[in-house]
């Protein structure tokens, strides 16, 4: 069971982390500290988040790596923190694929023939013109495919129609990722021509949901295209009913067509803009969420809601009649979804990176925080007991564990403290990559709500001197 740092037992830690590590760096002043908290009350009175992602959504729509409407909302992204008066606002241009998504259909034929709803995953390649038509090999299980022998595939359709666990904290996801990631390179290696996956999904309808894939160039001779074989993912309940036509033991044969294209010298842009520190701008406190999208909804819960909520906080501080000592960078990534984002924007930041003093980025949905992720030590310092004090009327308590990478954005900064703000995402992964993630699934309270926390966070950690770096380089507090 996770430990965690509740309002209740505040007092009991006050003596535990009581050391000369816990007292190395000051308490928050009482005048950070009523700053924050009137920030958070704020927020939770009502912020600019949901107006911003309605605008988003709407005006813009999906916005799907490198196209035209990425490009689109990159302007709105710009005009966004103009708006709001954030300073140093630029995009950040980089190369990506400009994988497109075409037509996309199946079907099984042969002796009980209907149709089946699919998508094709995000960098797939195209079948044929006139689709391909094969057996199936059905596995329950990913590891099922996995243990098949080289060639024991060949001329097949590989099928893997393992269900993905729900769970508040998306731990499903990240056990189930492969099967999407990798699977139809592991299906190639055994000589399928096709791939097809049940949808990372914890609902039960007929939305399909897609995602990025690789190929993956150890298995770049398998396979009757080199290695790449066109990949889609069927609904939640297609999976299901091919897994009931699989139980019956009659021979199971498929059809698929799908006509992705890739446009050749492609572009994704991030935008970033400041709220300038009062006393120290060189120091930066780190946050932001992804602006592109996937593009069979409209990207309201990934990522919308996490540029709306981050922005919407940093409007709150920018607003205030003296900024924190510390800037905060706020950034719009883009690219997220097909995995450029991270490595571009480190690249560009490379010289900034010593003067990061933490980061975070939102991109779990639009629900509130209920746990949040610190750096070593930081949990048991006079900041770190400051601030559960100052989330816990919000429901958030602070974790033992320690944060992984702060968001995929976060990756590539090797050397930066991160946090996390761990979202309730209990219905994320029913609506995550799919046409059903859209505005009318967000409340505007819960949106508020996590606006909250993460201006808390923000302010917080800018306003004061605490140094997540050498708390960290500190032996570990028990």
């Amino acid at each position: 069971m996770t430990k965690t740092l509740t309002a209740a037992s505040l007092s009991a830690a006050l003596l535990v982390f009581a050391s000369p590590l816990a007292l190395a760096q000051s308490a928050p002043s009482a005048l950070v500290v009523s700053t924050t908290e009137a920030l958070r009350d704020k927020a939770l009175a009502g912020s600019a988040a949901y107006s911003l992602l309605e605008t988003l959504t709407t005006e813009i729509g999906p916005r799907l790596a490198g196209s035209d409407a990425e490009h689109r909302a990159a302007a709105w992204g710009v005009a966004t923190f103009k708006a709001v008066g954030l300073a140093n606002v630029h995009t950040e241009t980089f190369a990506v694929p400009g994988w497109t998504r075409g037509e996309e259909r199946a079907e099984i034929v042969g002796a009980s023939p209907q149709r089946l709803v699919v998508t094709a995953l995000g960098g797939s390649v195209a079948t044929p013109p006139d689709g391909i038509e094969a057996d199936a090999v059905v596995f329950r299980t990913y590891q099922a495919l996995l243990d098949a022998k080289p060639g024991a595939l060949t001329g097949k359709i590989a099928v893997v129609i393992q269900p993905m666990p729900g769970g508040r904290d998306g731990a499903g996801y990240g056990l189930n990722y492969r099967i999407r990631g990798q699977g139809a390179s592991e299906a190639a290696k055994r000589g399928a021509v096709g791939y097809l996956m049940r949808s990372l999904a914890t609902n039960e309808n007929r939305a399909p949901h897609t995602g990025t894939m690789v190929y993956m160039p150890e298995f770049a001779g398998g396979g009757a295209s080199g290695g790449k074989i066109p990949a889609a993912a069927l609904s939640v309940i297609d999976a299901e009913q091919i897994g009931r036509l699989a139980d019956r033991g009659a021979p199971l044969r498929l059809k698929m067509v799908l006509t992705p294209t890739v446009r050749v010298g492609a572009t994704a842009e991030t935008v970033v803009g400041d709220v300038v520190g009062s006393e120290r701008p060189d120091e930066i406190v780190l946050i932001g969420g992804h602006l592109d999208s996937w593009d069979l909804g409209t990207g309201a819960i990934d990522d919308g809601a996490g540029v709306a909520i981050t922005t919407a906080a940093a409007k709150l501080i920018q607003d205030l009649p003296r900024h924190p000592r510390r800037t905060i960078r706020v950034v719009m990534f883009g690219a997220e979804e097909i995995g450029k984002a991270a490595q571009a924007f480190a690249s560009v930041h490379a010289a900034d990176e010593p003067h990061h003093v933490i980061a975070s980025e939102c991109d779990f949905g639009a629900e509130p925080v209920y746990a949040i992720s610190l750096p070593k030590n930081a949990a048991g310092s006079a900041w770190g007991l400051s601030f559960a004090k100052i989330v816990a009327p919000l429901g958030i308590e602070i974790s033992a564990k320690l944060p992984r990478d702060g968001g995929a954005d976060l990756e590539a900064l090797k050397a930066t403290p991160v946090a996390e703000l761990a979202q309730d995402g209990t219905h994320y992964f029913d609506l995550h990559h799919s046409a059903e993630d859209t505005l009318d699934k967000v409340k505007p309270a819960s949106l508020d709500k996590a606006v909250a926390a993460w201006v808390s966070f923000a302010y917080l950690a800018a306003d004061t001197d605490v140094d997540f770096r050498s708390l960290a380089a500190q032996p570990a507090v028990k």
